[in-house]
């Protein structure tokens, strides 16, 4: 009798551990501050086939004639831009003020956030990676697919593409004067759940590179970076870095904290999940030019320079 109740305690008791036990990256699930799932124990469809990120191999990307530039609407528009930590990342709320056609989209798209992924070492805090090389950090722009908007109703009812995200990686250089309103607005939502509106006025362009540079990228189709990873993202990760001073990429690991304040004091840093297996997916490439294959300046000569003396001697 005793075994048997026993044993139905430990069933109950089951469900409620799993109920505290939440999401998280692997830098909060080793520190022990509370009790999360990491990376590797993410359920849902996070254990799938066609799962982000991934690791991009330039020279196996395919051209794709389809994939021409993009039209942004909305994204010179300045607001001061509402600002909230997550619990996982900052994140900036664009209310439905910009939308992205073209590009190689079925739809059109509404802007509805930003967020960002980084590390304190320069070379390790984005998700995607380009030839294995990593950055300091990574912007991702959510896009919802606005219904009705389609080529053809068979592609409006297709899940794999419901959201489209643009990713910018982004390197340590000079200070970007763009970003530095969402920089200083960070120590105003060090805690999750707390938000905050930037001081200064600032348009969704002001954080990119020029849209000239935005012709090259990559595109796959994948999951969400986070729990639940549904799989039906449209991936476009360009070739064009943003590039933030050092200062300001260290602002993130240095203002932000993953904890409520009760006591614990895990700073948010390394929130990224680990690259995903690309399986049977191919990725794509825009057509226009982008960067040279990963071989040394004197090995791309030589060919030239070979014929070159050959015409030379005759």
């Amino acid at each position: 009798m005793w075994l048997l109740l026993a044993l139905l305690a430990l069933a109950a008791s089951r469900p409620l551990a799993r109920a505290e036990s939440h999401w998280c990256y692997e830098i909060q699930a080793k520190s022990a501050l509370s009790p999360c799932s990491g990376p590797d124990q993410w359920g849902d469809y996070c254990q799938k086939d066609r799962q982000s990120p991934i690791n991009i191999v330039t020279r196996k990307a395919k051209v794709d004639q389809n994939l021409g530039p993009f039209s942004f609407s909305g994204y010179d528009k300045k607001r001061k831009w509402e600002v909230k930590n997550s619990g996982h990342s900052v994140m900036v709320l664009l209310e439905d003020e910009a939308t992205i056609a073209g590009g190689g989209l079925a739809s059109q798209y509404q802007a509805k956030q930003l967020h960002l992924h980084w590390s304190k070492v320069m070379d390790a805090g984005s998700e995607h990676s380009l030839d294995g090389d990593r950055f300091a950090m990574e912007m991702h722009i959510v896009h919802e697919k606005e219904q009705g908007t389609s080529r053809n109703k068979k592609e409006d009812q297709d899940s794999e593409d419901e959201i489209a995200v643009l990713a910018f990686l982004v390197e340590a250089g000079s200070k970007n004067e763009g970003f530095q309103p969402l920089v200083e607005a960070l120590s105003d939502v060090s805690r999750p759940k707390m938000t905050t509106k930037m001081k200064k006025n600032i348009s969704l362009s002001d954080l990119l590179p020029e849209e000239e540079k935005l012709r090259r990228y990559f595109r796959y189709l994948g999951s969400l970076t986070t729990p639940d990873c549904e799989e039906k993202v449209v991936w476009t990760v360009f070739e064009e870095t943003i590039q933030l001073q050092e200062e300001q990429i260290l602002a993130f690991s240095e203002k932000l904290y993953y904890d409520n304040d009760n006591g614990q004091t895990l700073k948010m840093t390394d929130n990224i999940r680990p690259p995903q297996r690309l399986g049977q997916r191919q990725v794509f490439r825009s057509q226009a030019p982008g960067r040279l294959l990963s071989l040394p300046l004197p090995a791309l000569l030589a060919p030239t320079l070979t014929c070159l003396i050959a015409g030379f001697l005759r």
